[in-house]
């Protein structure tokens, strides 16, 4: 599998489960941190019994990505492995179930319905991992999980991670954890030093032409773009598959899980240059070798910033991140920039016929309400923006 030595998450966390002990976990995607979690288990599981491993998951894709890593780890086990997500159907989940498998890799839905139901109990699990707490957080999952830690063995030994701790979040793991040991690796607070990033300022109405004169000016191996919302994802495939230069896929929740298989199997295979994507439908993918990043507006949470710029430039390979920036979107940039300590840099794509903002001047002042006045009184010349290009 190409391991040579552990990542610092799997030397500070294969200890602590062979130990028997809880983990209060911080550690971001692509840190190793699944390995760190599901070595020590499948080899505490030893070999196939009863379902005693339960790994809870945000999305489909990360329990997916679980599953097929438990499959590499335990190849020369008898150990039986079955994820359990929604947007398939409940027949062949089912069939492994009666045949009995040792862990179930679970979204919280579709784990609540099987528990409903009667197909899947959690009396006699020993090993409860929650992962991408913080974004089960986000995707308003807490509720389920806690109704789910609730049903689940009292005697379990829990691994649970989360990249940030809120209140909420604190407050589950005091409900589900017992003397944790705290593990903290890889929490970054700032982009990776390996990664070039920039606000790109553009006029709002210019934001799609803008990322089309960046595909094309740009020498890119990979490219993902995020969005807030699905419409937006939607529109910016369309663009690009109507452009024509580009082979690209979108993935956000309204497509059909089949769908979103393929789309990042495409993406991880080269079979499409660009992947355009909802940060929901994004969140913990684990893709490699992603050599750019572009964000159709600054994120509304400076957190995700770090994480969606963070998908290129790992391994210790460069990367570089675009974000477009418009005038509305200030208060988003201010905020990314005190998160992460240090000033974005402003830049302009090269020979593209921009229309005019305040924020493009070379002039351009550095404090934020002096430059919310100069677009003010842009705004209030009647929109010259239309009339003037740079």
């Amino acid at each position: 599998m190409g391991y040579v030595s552990p990542t610092e998450i799997q030397a500070k966390s294969i200890p602590i489960v062979l130990a028997g002990k809880d983990i209060i976990g911080a550690s971001q995607t692509g840190t190793g941190k699944t390995a760190a979690f599901m070595l020590p288990i499948i080899d505490k599981l030893k070999s196939h019994g009863k379902l005693r491993c339960l790994v809870l998951e945000p999305t489909r894709e990360l329990a997916a990505q679980v599953e097929d890593a438990i499959v590499n780890f335990g190849k020369f086990t008898d150990i039986r492995e079955l994820v359990v997500h929604g947007g398939v159907g409940y027949g062949k989940q089912n069939e492994f179930l009666k045949r009995g498998v040792d862990i179930v890799v679970a979204t919280p839905g579709r784990l609540l319905d099987h528990m409903n139901s009667g197909t899947i109990s959690l009396d006699e699990i020993d090993y409860l991992v929650l992962d991408e707490v913080d974004r089960m957080l986000d995707m308003g999952f807490l509720p389920d999980v806690r109704r789910i830690v609730e049903k689940c063995s009292k005697d379990r030994q829990t691994l649970f991670f989360s990249a940030t701790m809120p209140p909420q979040i604190e407050s589950l793991a005091s409900f589900a954890l017992k003397e944790p040991e705290k593990v903290e690796v890889g929490r970054r607070f700032s982009p990776a030093d390996t990664v070039a990033h920039a606000f790109y300022p553009v006029a709002d109405e210019q934001r799609n032409e803008l990322i089309l004169a960046m595909l094309k000016k740009t020498d890119f191996h990979s490219v993902m773009i995020f969005t807030r919302t699905k419409a937006e994802a939607d529109r910016i495939f369309d663009m690009i598959e109507r452009d024509g230069n580009h082979k690209a896929t979108v993935m956000h929740s309204d497509i059909r899980q089949s769908q979103r298989t393929q789309a990042l199997q495409g993406f991880r295979e080269g079979k499409f240059e660009i992947i355009v994507a909802t940060d929901v439908a994004a969140r913990g993918i684990d893709v490699s070798d992603v050599s750019h990043v572009i964000n159709y507006r600054v994120p509304e949470n400076p957190e995700d910033y770090v994480h969606r710029i963070g998908r290129t430039g790992r391994a210790n390979k460069t990367g570089d991140a675009f974000t477009l920036l418009s005038g509305d979107e200030l208060e988003y940039a201010e905020a990314v920039e005190r998160f992460i300590g240090s000033k974005v840099e402003r830049k302009k794509l090269e020979d593209f016929n921009y229309l005019y903002t305040a924020m493009l001047d070379d002039d351009v002042p550095s404090d934020p309400d002096a430059l919310k006045k100069a677009l003010g009184r842009n705004r209030r010349r009647g929109g010259g923006g239309r009339r003037r290009r740079r």
